[in-house]
């Protein structure tokens, strides 16, 4: 195999050594009927490359339709080859990579929002903290007892990451986390 080449344990096995990974949020707008999910997911299984996080729920109730947001990372060019198989699926109507669209209309991301439950329990002090914490967070309590809370928290997966990783001296239990929605700037729909 030439020195410029490695394989990478996906179906794209060769790859130039000078492309490294990069994330991207995928917007894919598509039919609401059964199975449509798995054929779309099954591309980036077929291939070996994992997704990072995935939404998916109907927007356009009047049109059947249901957007998926994929975060993902893989080099350039599989993931443009993944973009363009996926515009071959039938009841996939469009793809757009939010990422590759935020970065050419000047922006570093697009607006990427993930919503979490998070559980904690402790007593005393500890308690106390984590409601300190949640504040500045502004995560809201959703359910509370004197054993536990449950708090709701919104915002970017940076922040998500950070609000958890603070709670887990303090009894974290519990994290349920809803993936990523993501929407570029601008008038411009999808």
């Amino acid at each position: 195999m030439n020195a410029q080449l490695k394989p990478t344990g996906s179906a794209y096995f060769i790859t130039k050594e000078t492309e490294t990974d990069e994330k991207r949020t995928l917007a894919v707008l598509v039919d609401n009927e059964p199975g449509v999910l798995a054929r779309v997911i099954g591309l980036f299984s077929g291939r070996g490359y994992n997704i990072d996080s995935l939404t998916v729920s109907e927007t356009e109730h009047e049109r059947h339709l249901s957007r998926i947001t994929i975060v993902t990372r893989g080099t350039p060019h599989v993931l443009e080859q993944i973009k363009h198989q996926l515009e071959r699926i039938v009841p996939v109507h469009r793809v757009v990579d939010l990422t590759s669209t935020a970065y050419e209309r000047g922006h570093d991301r697009p607006l990427e929002r993930e919503l979490a439950m998070v559980k904690v329990s402790g007593k005393g002090d500890d308690r106390v903290e984590a409601l300190r914490l949640a504040d500045a967070f502004r995560a809201q309590v959703v359910d509370a007892n004197t054993e536990h809370f449950i708090f709701e928290i919104t915002g970017r997966v940076s922040k998500i990451e950070q609000f958890i990783s603070i709670m887990k001296p303090l009894g974290l239990v519990e994290v349920c986390r809803t993936g990523v929605a993501a929407m570029n700037r601008g008038p411009e729909g999808m």
